[in-house]
């Protein structure tokens, strides 16, 4: 059966190869698709495709209702104004958080109803900015970095606890406690909170104090839960005993703490700070696969992972050969190495069976 890749299902099953130009297989034959395969073929712009007729568990294949044109033009706006609307709002909560931030450096309690106000009405729009969300570190400047960071964090941490099943109330908390998890930066000397260019060994020990501090700041608030609680206290904390402020290990560390740390790390990691220089996410991604069996919770990094490598396809990127490109296809075994079409020679590139080269920037949507 020949058909548009607009029709196809996941669960076709590929009766020929699909070929590129640069004449590989781009989806070998007997391929069962998945909607990843099906985005890969739009974005190839390939025409039409021979399926088997039966899907791969045996069901009669009903190819899908192609939608006009214009109908495609009125979804792709909504999602662009979406998109748009978020960062409106995402930007708003930064600056609301510096006031707060103002605030606690002037030893003035938490406000716990302003903070959940400013987190929740981003959470409550998760489904609608999920391809948003792990790309926030495009928004945090140098200057306004911690607080970036700090609404990032919630966000973050509150999208991968609902992507590991947790139900809304707990998700909303472990969002909560991603948000929290810095404010005692407030306590630290503006100094050090400022400083550009590499810390010294005193000022790291001076920051490493910050968990403690935050705890602080929660630890008499009645409407927080002792999960968040533990959560703010523990978020450097590492499986492996290396974290702080007390260097707990594995089943010692709440799961929301491990669920912080992940986010916390990749969003640092992934920001222009200060005192130190951005990194490529799909870099800091490797950086947590390789943490992912001592400093940090397997499952929550590989959840991270799968729910980024998603949302990758279509994603503009600078190779390391400063080449520009467009990741087009993403192996779950090789999230960090993905197939990407070379904008100036159109040739496909598969980065797994290149160690040499990788993607040093992402560009954007």
């Amino acid at each position: 059966m020949r058909v548009e890749p607009s029709q196809l299902v996941p669960g076709c099953v590929l009766l020929n190869n699909v070929i590129g130009k640069s004449n590989r297989p781009i989806i070998p034959q007997h391929t069962v698709l998945t909607e990843e395969h099906i985005t890969l073929l739009q974005k190839f712009l390939v025409e039409t495709v021979d399926v088997s007729a039966t899907l791969a568990e045996g069901e009669v294949f009903k190819p899908r209702f192609v939608e006009k044109e214009e109908v495609k033009k009125k979804e792709h706006s909504s999602k662009k104004q979406n998109l748009e609307s978020f960062e409106d709002h995402y930007k708003n909560a930064v600056d609301d958080y510096k006031k707060l931030f103002t605030k606690w450096q002037s030893n003035l309690a938490i406000d716990m109803p302003e903070v959940r106000k400013i987190l929740i009405r981003l959470l409550e729009r998760i489904d609608d900015i999920s391809r948003a969300v792990y790309t926030l570190h495009h928004y945090a400047t140098k200057e306004d970095y911690i607080f970036h960071h700090s609404v990032a964090v919630g966000i973050l941490s509150a999208y991968l606890a609902r992507k590991m099943g947790f139900e809304k109330g707990e998700w909303l908390q472990i969002g909560l406690a991603g948000a929290l998890s810095d404010c005692g930066m407030a306590r630290l000397d503006d100094a050090i909170v400022t400083k550009t260019g590499s810390l010294t060994y005193s000022d790291y020990q001076e920051i490493k104090k910050h968990p403690t501090y935050s705890y602080r700041y929660v630890e008499k608030i009645p409407t927080i839960t002792k999960e968040v609680k533990l959560a703010v206290l523990q978020h450097h904390e590492r499986m492996d005993g290396s974290g702080y402020p007390i260097g707990l290990s594995k089943d010692n560390i709440h799961i929301y703490a491990r669920i912080i740390a992940v986010c916390d790390t990749y969003h640092a990691m992934t920001c222009e700070r200060l005192y130190k220089d951005k990194q490529s996410p799909f870099n800091v991604i490797e950086k947590l696969q390789s943490d992912q069996f001592s400093k940090l919770d397997h499952q929550v990094v590989q959840t991270f992972i799968n729910s980024l490598a998603n949302f990758s396809i279509g994603t503009k990127v600078r190779l390391s050969t400063n080449q520009l490109g467009e990741i087009v296809f993403v192996e779950e075994r090789y999230p960090t190495r993905p197939m990407v079409r070379v904008e100036e020679t159109n040739e496909i590139v598969t980065l797994k069976n290149k160690t040499s080269l990788f993607i040093s920037e992402i560009i954007g949507n």
